[in-house]
């Protein structure tokens, strides 16, 4: 059994000031307020502890595309998310032809339990397919030759390849012909929808709600906007308590004023997401995305030859610390990158820190000019990053971290 101790936990259901969290064989097995208790333990002198970051919208990352890499760019982009704190993730592809959407589900399907099981590494919990049936007016970086109805052909293609656990969530604008229908039977099938690249009405964004769908895709970003007169897709999302809403912020896809209204105006119904893409922990230069083309330059978002922005390249660790500078409060800022998406996408054994969950974990702490920088990621109890900085406690007892200590309160 091993021990971390920390000045700040955050389970997800409390805050507890001094905290320890007990794991034995990639299980929480309990978690109190106070000192540690005895044992070999690992004593986190700054920052907090938190279940592993959730992300529910990866591209690709360090120079792969998940919608067309192989077996070797999927576990690079598997190994790498722990460094920024990142446990679990939603593998997303954009707009294609159905047929080229159906046959990545298929790929992914037989990729998942190896996926699921490889070492030191964040897992994918269900594709996230982002397109076809989306708006041609609010497109952004998504092809419109192959924008399609979502027709019960097209939905039952898309149904057909993506045995579970392959598909996770669908994003498509509910004005567009066929869309209530389809939603309702997305989610009779057990995947979830989200309302995004959409130039919907109010009304038609409640008429997708009453159908099942239940989040946003990138909040405010490829979307109708709030209207004092009509709500759009912003207002209705933002007012509408069945709304969990994904939010990029990044310092270039949303201001800081429009992340404060979202997190007042949803309390508990926003969630983090990066939108990366395969420029995420690469240099400035030229990418892929769903096939085409972008550029990144130094302190910019990817973009396309057209302007239009192509994704994040931004970790989710950093979205926290420009969240808590947009003025929203840490803890609110940390449930928006654990728990808020758990819960959203279904996920029960991830984004709380409780007896018999999994043991993933994420310290939170200040480094050099980063307010808050992921210092360690633990997976199922395994230490996948910052081996270098958290010692490993050995049968001796206590082992300190030689870090002078700060307040993250």
């Amino acid at each position: 059994m091993l021990t971390l101790s920390a000045p700040r936990i955050l389970t997800g259901e409390a805050d507890l000031r001094p905290g320890w969290v007990t794991i034995s064989s990639g299980v929480v097995t309990g978690c109190g307020q106070g000192p540690a208790q005895a044992g070999p333990s690992v004593d986190l002198p700054e920052g907090l502890l938190a279940p592993g970051l959730v992300d529910a919208q990866v591209n690709g990352a360090f120079g792969a595309d998940l919608a067309d890499c192989d077996d070797a760019g999927w576990e690079k982009v598997a190994r790498g998310l722990p460094a920024s704190g990142v446990t679990a993730f939603a593998p997303t592809v954009i707009t294609a032809p159905v047929g080229e959407l159906a046959a990545f589900l298929r790929s992914y399907a037989a990729r998942h339990d190896r996926l699921q099981s490889l070492p030191r590494a964040a897992r994918p919990v269900g594709v996230h397919v982002e397109g076809p049936f989306l708006s041609p007016r609010r497109r952004g970086a998504h092809r419109e030759s192959f924008l399609c109805d979502p027709t019960p052909e097209a939905v039952g293609t898309l149904l057909e390849a993506a045995g579970p656990p392959a598909l996770r969530y669908l994003t498509l604008a509910p004005e567009r012909p066929g869309s209530t229908r389809a939603i309702a039977r997305l989610v009779a099938a057990g995947v979830r929808v989200a309302v995004g690249h959409s130039d919907a009405t109010g009304e038609e964004v409640l008429a997708a709600l009453d159908a099942g769908a239940g989040l946003v895709t990138h909040l405010y970003n490829a979307q109708s906007p709030l209207h004092h007169r009509t709500g759009g897709v912003v207002g209705t999302a933002l007012a509408d308590e069945r709304v969990t809403c994904g939010l990029i912020v990044d310092g270039h896809h949303v201001m800081p004023h429009a992340v404060r209204i979202a997190f007042r105006a949803a309390a508990g119904r926003i969630m983090l997401v990066t939108d990366a893409v395969s420029a995420f922990g690469m240099p400035p230069g030229r990418y892929r995305l769903g096939g085409q083309d972008f550029t990144v330059r130094t302190g910019q978002a990817p973009v396309r030859d057209d302007g239009a922005i192509a994704g994040g390249a931004g970790p989710l660790d950093e979205a926290i610390a420009l969240t808590v500078r947009s003025g929203v409060d840490l803890r609110d800022a940390v449930e928006a990158a654990t728990r808020v998406p758990a819960r959203a996408l279904g996920l029960r054994d991830a984004g709380l820190i409780r007896p018999g969950a999994t043991a993933d974990l994420v310290w939170l702490a200040p480094e050099g000019e980063h307010p808050v920088r992921a210092r360690a990621t633990w997976r199922a109890g395994e230490l996948v990053h910052g081996a270098g900085r958290v010692p490993v406690a050995g049968p001796g007892g206590a082992t300190r971290a030689s870090i002078v200590a700060y307040d993250l309160s």
